[in-house]
């Protein structure tokens, strides 16, 4: 076997470009027949025949069910404060995973949450799979600015700077009069710039099926050979990523493949794009770009590792490629298949009903037309025609003998077909979970029961919504939320401040680990809104006897779990701000206020005589110390007074000594002596290290 070589960029064209093309005719020959079928039916549509003069309406059962499921998939995840969780993996990590779960679903928030779930529950539902896209968006932001009446100083200090771009520029000499009034010229300019900063986002993408691509051996997207996403981008958004404009300029637009995604955004949206660009502006001409995954061995060292290559011009030229990590996709299935990457949707179960139902809908109408207006026979030159096309109520028909009209009846026969829509009713409601009963609005159902009996038959109708939810919960939920985390640990750049526990705490997402597992909060299992609300009561009355009989420092439950358990209440009820009413608290808050009522309870409490007799005797101590110190430091400062005024007055001496000496010498020898030079030998400073004697004896002069 050959040894594994290094890449060219042309190899590398070759080999994305042949399995994106695989891919993309694995999902037009096999899978977008399927979704066009399944929008049709959503919007209505059937393909049993129509007969003229007949019944055209629709049994929509398709897109009554899609919107019955989806209310309660959308209350599932989204009735809780947090939709997700991360769990941590040590004792270490609880801090830190509580604030990467608030601050992700803030962010999740942020990025219009609700909306992105909606259109992916919806695609799932109706066409086997929703995507989500999770990335990072680095992008520059822009401000022009006018500036006019420059100096040469100014102008150069902002032209300087590297994230200005200068537009336009125009300089005027003009007469001043300088310092001492004497005209000269000065250049003013005037200038126009652009302020370019960069930032950065998390971004959550909406990707419509038809840009989505996955090849024909994928059974999930972790072991897919190569993941696809196809679209349309303005010259100006490659630009911002970072790319010559020139370069994608010269791309071309659309390709000539494009016929099955250019029907399913038909079917989806109900018109077409215009077949030609129009935009006059270069930097908003459409390019087709295809955003390639796939595992390649580009530097030959025998393990392929996952790439992101950027294409342009339809799947013909590379813009750019780069070694990558995660996925940035989120697959949301209702019924996924083992082993295979597209499952079923509602719509593919429930499609070939429509069809039943709406035959039979329209043979009761047809009926009921045909009991009201009966075929008649007529004798031909014995009536008036107008007359008998006229189907006013009581409109009279004149006939020129008696039995030229004859009426054939029609038995009204819907009665007994009612029986077999009902038939087709139960059929759907038990592939969907959809029913009146599952709702809690079917009277026969519910009737003579208990109110745990009734729920009950409610909680066991919804049992196909609650595996769906699981589904979505364990599937694109997981993954959209793991994509959050890694990407805040990658990109954020500094701290940040997030309120947490109704307090504004500074976090740091650089510092969390990315290996938390992730916990979906989806409230299936576990009863209903009534039944947690009665676990919570009766924990919170647990919590408050143990708290009161064995104190706070029970070991098992503390004020801050008496507070959570009254904000979940209240979040159960509606109110989200448990602020308002309760004031936020935190196990560091908590031990600072156990310390404070010690504190006070020993100040409060009266104290043992032996103990105020000791703490007296040891304050009487420290006072005779103090006392002997400070006597002791007067003390060297006196005895450093008396040896300086010594040391005075026997300089005193040698100086009398010295004049008496002075006289001598120049009376017997005539020799003149230098006394200035003696003085100044006896004038040098006597404390090298302290300017007085009491610093000296505070340096340990003496």
């Amino acid at each position: 076997m050959a040894k594994p070589e290094k890449l060219d960029e042309g190899q590398i064209q070759n080999i994305v470009s042949n399995a994106v093309a695989d891919a993309i005719d694995f999902i037009e020959s096999e899978i977008v027949s399927d979704r066009l079928k399944s929008q049709r039916y959503f919007d209505g549509e059937v393909d049993i025949g129509e007969e003229e003069g007949r019944s055209k309406i629709v049994a929509t059962k398709v897109r009554d069910t899609v919107r019955q499921i989806k209310p309660s998939l959308m209350r599932v995840f989204l009735s809780t404060e947090n939709a997700v969780e991360y769990v941590p993996t040590s004792s270490e990590d609880v801090q830190m995973a509580e604030q990467a779960t608030k601050f992700a679903n803030y962010m999740f928030q942020k990025n219009d949450g609700y909306r992105r779930l909606n259109d992916a529950f919806h695609d799932a539902l109706v066409k086997k799979t929703g995507i989500l896209k999770i990335y990072w968006d680095n992008y520059d932001t822009g401000k022009i600015v006018d500036y006019s009446n420059l100096t040469d100083e100014e102008l150069a200090y902002i032209v300087e700077d590297e994230d200005v771009q200068v537009l336009e520029r125009s300089t005027k000499v003009e007469a001043e009069a300088d310092e001492y009034g004497m005209q000269v010229e000065r250049p003013r300019h005037t200038l126009k710039v652009l302020h370019k900063k960069e930032s950065g986002k998390l971004c959550i993408e909406s990707v419509p099926p038809e840009e989505f691509y996955v090849d024909r051996n994928a059974k999930s997207i972790d072991d897919a050979y190569v993941v696809a996403h196809k679209r349309e981008l303005t010259v100006a958004e490659l630009v911002a990523m970072g790319y010559d404009f020139e370069t994608v300029s010269e791309l071309s637009g659309s390709s000539t493949d494009d016929t099955f995604s250019e029907a399913e955004q038909f079917e989806r949206t109900g018109y077409s794009e215009q077949q030609e660009d129009e935009r006059f502006d270069p930097s908003m001409r459409l390019i087709e770009v295809t955003e390639a995954y796939m595992k390649i061995d580009v530097y030959g060292t025998g393990t392929p590792i996952m790439h992101r290559i950027l294409m342009g011009g339809g799947r013909d030229t590379i813009i750019d490629y780069e070694p990558w990590g995660t996925l940035p996709f989120a697959v949301f299935e209702v019924d996924p298949e083992p082993h295979a990457f597209f499952g079923r949707s509602v719509s593919d179960l429930i499609m070939n009903d429509q069809d039943s139902s709406t035959a039979m809908l329209r043979g009761i109408l047809d009926n009921v037309a045909l009991t009201n207006n009966p075929a008649i026979d007529v004798v031909e030159g014995q009536v008036n025609i107008d007359d008998v096309l006229n189907n006013e109520i009581g409109a009279i028909r004149r006939i020129k003998s008696p039995g030229a009209i004859t009426v054939n009846p029609v038995p009204f026969v819907a009665g007994q077909t009612l029986s077999a829509v009902q038939y087709m009713d139960l059929q759907t409601e038990g592939k969907t979970g959809v029913s009146k009963a599952s709702m809690g609005l079917d009277p026969e159902a519910l009737s003579n029961q208990t109110a745990t009996g009734a729920q009950l038959t409610a909680q066991a109708g919804a049992g196909q919504i609650e595996v769906m939810a699981r589904n979505l919960a364990e599937g694109g939920m997981k993954q959209m939320f793991k994509l959050i985390l890694e990407l805040l640990v990658e990109n954020s750049c500094e701290e940040t401040m997030m309120r947490l526990n109704g307090m504004y705490v500074p976090i740091d997402p650089r510092s969390w680990n990315t290996e938390m597992d992730v916990t979906v909060n989806v409230g299936i299992g576990m009863g209903r809104e009534e039944q947690k609300m009665v676990a919570l009561q009766q924990a919170l009355q647990t919590q408050m006897m143990i708290y009161q009989q064995y104190g706070a420092q029970n070991g098992l439950v503390s004020l801050t779990q008496i507070r959570n358990s009254l904000g979940d209440i209240l979040a159960l009820n509606g109110v989200r701000n448990a602020d308002r009413y309760f004031t936020p608290l935190t196990p560091e808050i908590e031990q600072q206020l156990i310390q404070q009522q010690m504190m006070m309870a020993q100040q409060n409490q009266p104290q043992d005589p032996n103990v105020a007799l000791a703490q007296a005797q040891v304050e009487v101590e420290n006072i005779r110390a103090q006392t002997k110190a400070q006597t002791d430091m007067l003390k060297a400062q006196i005895e450093a007074q008396k040896a300086v005024a010594l040391d005075d007055r026997e300089r005193d001496k040698l100086d009398q000594e010295l004049l008496i000496k002075t006289a001598e010498i120049l009376g017997k020898h005539g020799t003149a002596v230098d006394v200035e030079k003696i003085k100044q030998m006896q004038n040098e400073q006597r404390y090298p290290e302290a300017q007085t004697p009491t610093q000296a004896v505070q340096q340990g002069g003496f």
